[in-house]
């Protein structure tokens, strides 16, 4: 099969152990020992590709050198919101909660309720923190505090709580068989 001589031989081995996708390393491996002269179904087995997957990479390399062995934009379902949206969310977000919200943080489910109320996308709870997660937030897990909780007498106690606890019993000593046959004492309790 042809290659167009976009490189060298040597070139491409210089971009492949540069590369660090290991999918376009395994394409341009793949181009790499076509141009050497293997066909596609010598190639296909050494990189983990079809004989046909070959071809199609060694014609998109043909066509548009080394930037055709990446994998193409716009594939995949649309996110629920727009890049706008999906900044005016962040913002929202970061600006934390408001006095309608009527919670002190916001959680995956307030988030979740803003998205339905000001953006008018319902989404599951899971879908909530996956857009969250991509916009790069994370949700915060504050340490949980009892409302009726006294800080000051949490901290009498820790101070007077002893910092070990006291040793268990000693193992009571093994019985001797009741079956009728004579064993030696302490041999009733080993395992077999």
């Amino acid at each position: 099969m042809h290659v167009e001589p976009h490189h060298t031989a040597d070139e491409l081995a210089a971009r492949i152990r540069g590369e660090r996708s290991a999918k376009v390393a395994r394409r341009l491996t793949a181009v790499r020992l076509a141009l050497l002269g293997q066909t596609p179904e010598q190639v296909g087995p050494q990189v983990l590709l079809s004989a046909r997957q070959v071809r199609t990479w060694i014609t998109r390399y043909n066509a548009r050198g080394p930037g055709g062995l990446l994998d193409l934009e716009g594939r995949g379902r649309k996110g629920p919101l727009t890049a706008q949206q999906q900044q005016a969310l962040n913002r929202r977000v970061l600006a934390g909660p408001t006095q309608a919200d009527g919670v002190c943080t916001l959680r995956g489910e307030d988030v979740r309720r803003i998205l339905e109320k000001e953006f008018g996308v319902l989404r599951g709870l899971q879908a909530v923190y996956n857009l969250l997660h991509r916009l790069g937030l994370e949700p915060s897990r504050p340490r949980p505090r009892h409302p009726k909780g006294d800080p000051a007498s949490q901290e009498a106690f820790q101070k007077s709580y002893p910092t070990s606890s006291p040793g268990s019993r000693r193992p009571a000593p093994a019985r001797r068989s009741r079956c009728g046959s004579r064993t030696r004492p302490g041999s009733a309790s080993r395992g077999r």
